[in-house]
């Protein structure tokens, strides 16, 4: 299995800045730098995703692991076994420490995933359900049941293909604690602060709700890179975990 870094562990002590994700989802690899400077270190883990990665290449990922940063490569591989393995080994070569690929890419290929990367310190996480859909939506691509039920699914063949983790709604993450138990990472996004927009989300969560639900990590994006005050604003997130924590 994909080794769980200490930050993901149930029993190790954790940083509430190391439960927090920053999605970098910027066009340049200009404002990525300028963001990750001006949060300095109100956050542990920084998001390089499609829009950034498309725009900027590898480059970008490697000029943030050799600043200092931990990046989560979030490109959600889903291709033939063969293609995703050497994907992830290439991952790897950039000194990411966490990467998504899609849970419904099937046992194969998250076998192929978790074989490219069981030599390493990389943390693979199989996207369940995107968190911009809903019912209705998994019904039109003939997905049918409830999305609890696919999310379920997903986690437990995560699980036994040997991924570290998985990325789902804060509104799933109880259910799938209570599926894979303790020292599987969750990832959630999708997580806005108590009103902020929801924008093109729909099962969303507060920080606080998120990680009282089971998350061991929470992606937030525009709520902090677009706030007037990023590092402020990244702040305030990092005490509702703090609160959230304690309270667990």
């Amino acid at each position: 299995m994909t080794k769980l870094p200490e930050t993901a562990s149930s029993s190790a002590p954790v940083r509430a800045q190391d439960r927090l994700i920053v999605a970098l989802d910027v066009p340049t690899a200009r404002q990525a730098r300028e963001l990750a400077a001006q949060l300095g270190d109100a956050a542990g883990i920084y998001k390089v995703g499609l829009q950034l990665f498309t725009a900027e290449g590898p480059a970008v990922v490697r000029d943030m692991v050799s600043s200092g940063k931990r990046v989560f490569l979030d490109l959600k591989l889903h291709d033939i076994p063969n293609t995703v393995a050497h994907a992830v080994k290439s991952a790897i070569g950039l000194g990411v420490s966490m990467l998504t690929i899609h849970g419904s890419g099937g046992p194969a290929m998250l076998k192929a995933a978790t074989e490219a990367a069981a030599a390493s310190d990389l943390l693979l996480l199989a996207v369940t359900v995107l968190t911009s859909m809903d019912e209705n939506e998994l019904s039109q691509v003939g997905i049918g049941g409830r999305v609890q039920d696919q999310v379920h699914r997903l986690a437990k063949l995560a699980q036994s293909s040997g991924c570290g983790g998985v990325v789902a709604s804060a509104r799933e993450s109880s259910l799938i604690r209570s599926v894979v138990g303790d020292g599987f990472a969750i990832v959630n996004p999708g997580v806005r602060p108590a009103g902020a927009e929801l924008n093109d989300q729909r099962r969303v969560a507060t920080p606080a709700e998120a990680i009282r639900a089971g998350a061991t990590h929470i992606v937030v994006g525009r709520p902090i890179t677009q706030a007037a005050d990023p590092a402020q604003a990244a702040s305030a997130i990092v005490r509702e975990i703090e609160q959230a924590q304690a309270g667990r």
